[in-house]
């Protein structure tokens, strides 16, 4: 039975080693014990009750700091005071690559969940969660196989989640690293003070001004991934005399050509923050965030475009002027501004009201090629297809229709070898000659938002064991939608028809302004708006004790979506005009978990919630740009889930094990292609909604890492699962109501194919396996390295739902093709999986303290052995029917084959800052 001092006190403070400021938030752990809590504003702390007598080890440990241990002794009645105890900066900065991988590269948006286990208090990410930001994230790999809409992104306590897909927009504040570092993260169901979350999690930004690390750094970087060079610096006052406080931040991330061809970066970032605290009781800080930034794509190619190219061949650029411009540039201008009021009504309730506004544009770029006259009313003189990559360009298509003359094929082939970009000169050339309307236009698609978020956070401490936490959030949103002529190459008018139109009337963009002429910087094409309202609120009690900690949380949400037309579409003149139908959606969630704390060493954790969720925009509506219809049979989502884990601390070895359950109901999902075969022999240009889905996830996650020595440090990861679908749910086709259209099948546009036989089909969700094994050593002078080999399996393509229902195997009359051969149609249909591969690397860095000026260095090389390998992919729709698919598959090289993405080669990062 341990004996306890019944009057002794463990109390000290921790402050920064360079500035010697007092450090905010780091956790103090009495190691062997349940004992743990985190230092106040001050960088204090006190251990007031149950302080065992003898020989102790304090642990100080926080995000960015390299960990400290500290031996004391413990006498009844005595008071230990520790104070002044100090934390030296971790040269590794897991805190900068954090947010470098999730907004700089844009890798992956699912590796935002963080762990923080409900009674653990965790300083920083565990090894599972360290391991899946920086290791795997190359890979596409998605935590459990979610996507970023299962987790909440907020910054001072305002959701970043954008309502259109419900996915966070991080290049709307990349290149902040340095006032993002403040972040409070919870895993999974896991309780946030700040909202209800998903299943992936909540992470909270905190900009708040007083809050942050007083100092100033500059930092210049190197790469040759998504940019080239990035520059930033910092000014950070902490809380002034006056109980002012200020941020500021700017930075500039630039670069010709990123690892694929021809993928320009520019963004530049400001920041500031300030805040005044008015009295004890109440304190205002006003953020505002700027990134704008254009950054060229990369194209997604079939196996034939690599097999005569590399992996870093791009289709979307040409040569001009002696100057790679890619016709693709996504460019995203959405400044953020926010209020943000702290009242603390009493030393156990606080409650905090924030507003904010998110504006501007987000635009991507390409190049279109419709009719530049009318004849008897019909478009006329159409440019052709000016991708090098189009299907009838390429080798394969010479020989799968001319395979009796093979030097076309032969010509092909040298042509694309020896160019294989876009040609701008030639359009240039045609627009000049054609003394008319431009054959050839470069526009953008637009989104311009305007978005206001309004919510109140309140939490109470009811006691000592009991903590409240509510919170009521509004949301409003107006998108205006448009295309926007950017380019016309050397012309000065477009007309602005549908080229692919079969009537008079359909060629009609705008039926009220038919055959309109636009000029650059004209609208042109569609043009429409939506409108989004969200009503949520939310409450929740935490429990904790010396064995069990435990929650329970209830959310409700109100959401409506309505659409508005300003052009009257001429394929649908009865239903793209004025206002459609508005549509709600009711939402709720419940979740409750439990903490059992067995022994300082061993925790036990579980949670469980389920979700009813509204489904986003993106997948409400079945093509927005021209009508109001929307997804037959649209309803909410259902999300259930479970995860239990068990966790192992002891001061040489740290390791967790989850294993999780998480199934997905009635979701819809919407794509849009070119499709042969439909209904028989027709060739449309469709929207492809799927509807009703069901989906599960399950698996386990295991992290551990054991301190072999003082300098020394093993680790390693694994996540295992099986993310399928899991039933077959029915699908839809909606093209425009054509002659042709109607004939197939079509009514009002629509048209039932009935179930896709996807169940037990895998989801395309990135490595559904990922291992992985390394060191660090840490040498006491502050220099360190580390190495990792990474293992990835079970990667597979994403299935086209058109060719798995009834149009696969029928005719035009709906019956059944008289050459169907079932073995031969299973081989047709058997999903493809990607090869298993390893990836090594490698991690590096030094720091200096000179004089007052704290000097880091890092550096990383990813893929050192340069494995070239497939991170995703998806089955072209073009080939619809048993005879498409059947015939193009027998081709040595596919016509239609999948699209891939190839993961990058060798790549490295190189970090020096300079801290004062």
């Amino acid at each position: 039975m341990s004996l306890f001092a019944q009057q002794t006190l463990v109390k000290g403070s921790v402050k920064d080693a360079l500035s010697f400021e007092p450090v905010e938030g780091v956790t103090i752990t009495i190691e062997e014990t349940d004992l743990y809590l985190l230092t106040d504003a001050n960088g204090e702390f006190l251990f007031n009750k149950n302080v065992p007598l003898g020989e102790q080890i304090l642990r100080i440990s926080k995000t960015g700091y390299i960990s400290k241990r500290f031996p004391i002794v413990v006498n009844e009645g005595k008071t230990v005071n520790i104070t002044d105890m100090t934390l030296d900066r971790d040269a590794s900065d897991a805190g900068d690559l954090f947010v470098i991988t999730l907004s700089d590269d844009e890798l992956n948006d699912d590796t935002s969940g963080a762990d923080n286990i409900s009674g653990l208090l965790a300083s920083s990410l565990d090894v599972f969660q360290r391991t899946a930001a920086f290791e795997f994230s190359s890979s596409f790999f998605r935590v459990r196989g979610l996507d970023s809409k299962n987790g909440s992104i907020l910054i001072n306590g305002i959701e970043m989640n954008k309502v259109y897909n419900g996915r966070p927009q991080w290049s709307n504040w990349g290149g902040l690293n340095d006032v993002l570092r403040n972040q409070e993260l919870t895993s999974g169901l896991t309780p946030s003070n700040y909202n209800f979350g998903g299943v992936l999690g909540t992470t909270n930004i905190n900009v708040r001004a007083s809050e942050a690390r007083p100092g100033s750094r500059i930092t210049y970087s190197s790469s040759n991934r998504s940019y080239t060079n990035r520059i930033m610096g910092t000014y950070i006052s902490g809380l002034l005399k006056n109980n002012w406080a200020y941020m500021v931040s700017v930075g500039r991330r630039w670069g010709n050509e990123g690892y694929q061809d021809a993928t320009s970066y520019s963004s530049n970032s400001f920041f500031t923050s300030v805040e005044k605290k008015i009295n004890d009781k109440h304190s205002l800080n006003l953020t505002a965030i700027y990134t704008p930034n254009r950054r060229g794509k990369s194209s997604p190619n079939t196996q034939e475009i690599y097999d005569l190219k590399d992996i870093k061949y791009n289709e979307y650029w040409g040569w001009q002027d002696g100057e790679k411009r890619n016709s693709r540039i996504k460019e995203v201008n959405e400044p953020i501004i926010m209020l943000n009021h702290y009242w603390e009504l009493n030393n156990k309730m606080k409650l905090n009201t924030n507003v904010g506004y998110q504006f501007g544009k987000l635009g991507n770029s390409r190049l279109d090629y419709n009719g530049t006259d009318l004849i008897d009313g019909f478009p006329q003189g159409g440019g052709a297809n000016p991708s090098p990559t189009y299907y009838q360009k390429l080798p394969s298509y010479a020989e799968r229709n001319f395979p009796d003359d093979l030097g076309n094929a032969y010509k092909a082939l040298k042509a694309f070898e020896n160019d294989g970009q876009i040609d701008w000169n030639a359009m240039y050339r045609a627009n000049i000659g054609n003394g008319k309307n431009a054959i050839y236009a470069l526009y953008e698609d637009r989104v311009d938002d305007r978005q206001i978020t309004v919510n109140s956070i309140l939490t109470e401490e009811i006691n000592d064991n009991i903590i409240l936490n509510a919170g009521i959030n509004y949301k409003s949103l107006k998108s205006e939608n448009f295309a926007q002529v950017i380019d016309l190459l050397g012309a000065s008018t477009y007309l602005d028809i549908d080229g692919f139109a079969t009537t008079i009337d359909e060629a009609q963009n705008d039926l009220l302004n038919p055959n309109r002429i636009v000029g650059e910087g004209d609208k042109f094409k569609y043009h429409y708006n939506i409108f989004a309202n969200e009503l949520s609120a939310y409450a929740q009690a935490q429990f904790s004790y010396k064995k069990i900690d435990f929650y329970v949380s209830g959310s409700v949400k109100n959401t409506t979506y309505q659409r508005e037309g300003i052009y009257q579409n001429g394929g649908f003149p009865d239903s793209s005009l004025d206002k459609g139908n508005e549509l709600i959606f009711t939402g709720y969630g419940a979740k409750s978990g439990f903490t059992y704390k067995l022994t300082g060493k061993h925790v036990f954790d579980f949670n469980a919630g389920y979700i009813l969720r509204a489904p986003s925009i993106q997948n409400t509506f079945s093509n927005s740009r021209e009508n109001h219809n929307i997804v037959p049979n649209v309803s909410e989502e259902n999300i259930t889930s479970v995860d239990a884990s068990y966790v192992f601390r002891s001061p040489i070895v740290k390791a967790k094990l989850t294993g999780y359950y998480t199934k997905i109901s009635d979701a819809s999902e919407i794509s849009f292609f070119f499709a042969d075969g439909i209904g028989g022999d027709n060739t449309a240009f469709v929207q492809e909604i799927l509807q009703g889905i069901d989906k599960k996830h399950f698996g386990a996650e295991l992290g551990i890492e054991a301190q072999v020595t003082p300098t020394i440090k093993l680790k390693g990861a694994a996540a295992v699962g099986q993310f399928t679908y899991d039933n077959n749910p029915n699908l839809f086709l909606s093209t425009e109501p054509d002659d042709e259209a109607i004939a197939a099948g079509f009514v009002d546009g629509f048209k039932d194919f009935g179930q896709s036989k996807l169940k037990g089909y895998k989801l395309a969700s990135g490595p559904q396996s990922a291992y992985s094994v390394g060191f660090e050593y840490r040498d006491p002078d502050y220099w360190w390295f580390g190495a990792t080999a990474n293992f990835f399996a079970n990667t597979y393509v994403d299935v086209s739902p058109l060719t798995r229902s009834t149009n696969f195997n029928t005719d035009f009359d709906g019956n059944v093709f008289n050459d169907y051969d079932e073995d031969l149609a299973r081989e047709l249909l058997k999903q493809e999986r990607f090869d298993d591969y390893m990836s090594v690397n490698l991690i590096g860095g030094k720091s200096w303290k000179i004089g007052k000026y704290y000097v880091g260095f890092f550096a990383s090389i990813n893929n050192l052995l340069d494995e070239i390998y497939k991170t995703g992919g998806f089955e072209q729709g073009r080939n619809a029917n048993y005879r498409e698919l059947r015939d193009d598959k027998a081709l040595d090289t596919p016509v239609f084959g999948s699209k891939y993405w190839y993961g990058r080669g060798t790549t490295y990062f190189l970090n020096l800052n300079v801290r004062f």
